[in-house]
């Protein structure tokens, strides 16, 4: 039986996850249909389109991403200040820009006058809808239905378009956070669709590279902050020059046509995370083989367990394995 999604996400714990949807037609998400051979590869810009107008909805931040034929990844971090932050108008707005909400909620937003029972009704609706802009579950349902109606009126059929359920994996520290980037965003190049990450289409890696190219960050990106200081806004603690060169380094290694090393920057920035280099390669090339639950150290491994009241550490050996051996 399936464990609860409310037992697998403890954002006080982390609030980073890696999600990963499936799609269970013969004739896939995206590509090429070899028995047919009608092409889907329109559909990778849908789901790309609609991931990132989600990001400027919901208290989730887009970490990492990639669209593959038959099934996407994503990174995501909740932000749950964010959320709480929110007034009860702003939840409001960001609620009515994917969803009609009631009629009571529409009137609160336009200014009109409402009773005291009303003002009740549309505080229990800003709540529920508070929690549901903070939920992964919310979000990966609202990238997915909208995706699978159009792909069923595409095809011209009716039924599931995607597996029963969303994968997803707490990324309890900083180093299972960049691993787990690292292996979706290099997808494309492991897989031979692409030999480059600037030439891998519908990537976060190919987003952030072009926005690097003009000294910028993607918009609809979690940024990179480079290391942690006072007042710092939110981001990932990592200069966006060292992951982008850790990646572009790991590609060039993974790729079978080409040679490729381990520079002296990259090698720092794995000393920190303290990842050997080996350790390094074998995450990023087969993370969701190695990890079947949540990734991190042991130490933040049991924790996590402990939290949750869960008996059993699942995928302990690996994680001592991988991320406790330097």
């Amino acid at each position: 039986m399936p464990t609860p999604r409310k037992a697998l996400v403890s954002l006080e714990d982390t609030p980073y996850y890696h999600c990963v949807s499936r799609c269970v037609r013969r004739a896939y998400l995206c590509g090429v249909d070899h028995y047919s051979g009608q092409s889907y590869e329109h559909r990778r810009d849908w789901v790309e389109s609609r991931l990132l107008e989600l990001a400027g909805v919901f208290a989730v931040e887009v970490c990492a991403y990639t669209v593959m034929g038959n099934h996407l990844h994503v990174v995501l971090c909740i932000d749950k200040e964010q959320a709480l932050a929110w007034t009860d108008n702003e939840v409001l707005v960001q609620w009515h820009k994917l969803f009609k909400g009631t009629l009571l909620t529409q009137s609160f937003v336009n200014g009109d006058d409402l009773n005291a029972y009303e003002l009740k009704t549309v505080k229990d609706s800003t709540f529920e809808y508070r929690q549901r802009l903070m939920d992964i579950s919310w979000f990966m349902r609202a990238l997915n239905e909208p995706i699978a109606r159009k792909a069923n009126f595409e095809d011209n059929c009716k039924g599931r378009f995607w597996e029963g359920r969303f994968k997803s994996q707490a990324l309890l520290d900083e180093a299972a956070v960049l691993a787990c980037m690292a292996y979706v965003d290099l997808n494309p190049i492991r897989a031979g669709i692409a030999k480059t990450p600037e030439t891998s289409d519908f990537t976060s890696i190919q987003q952030r590279i072009k926005s690097a190219l003009v000294g910028e960050q993607p918009n609809h990106l979690f940024p990179f902050i480079d290391n942690e200081r006072k007042n710092m806004p939110k981001g990932l603690c990592f200069s966006v020059e060292e992951y982008l060169k850790l990646v572009d380094d790991t590609g060039r290694i993974i790729r079978n046509d080409k040679r490729g090393s381990i520079s002296e920057s990259s090698r720092h920035t794995l000393h920190r995370l303290n990842i050997p280099e080996q350790n390094w390669l074998k995450i990023t090339s087969e993370f969701t083989r190695l990890f079947k639950g949540p990734v991190g150290t042991l130490q933040e491994l049991s924790r996590y367990c402990d939290h949750l009241e869960r008996k059993r550490r699942q995928g302990a050996a690996n994680c001592h394995k991988w991320l406790d051996s330097a």
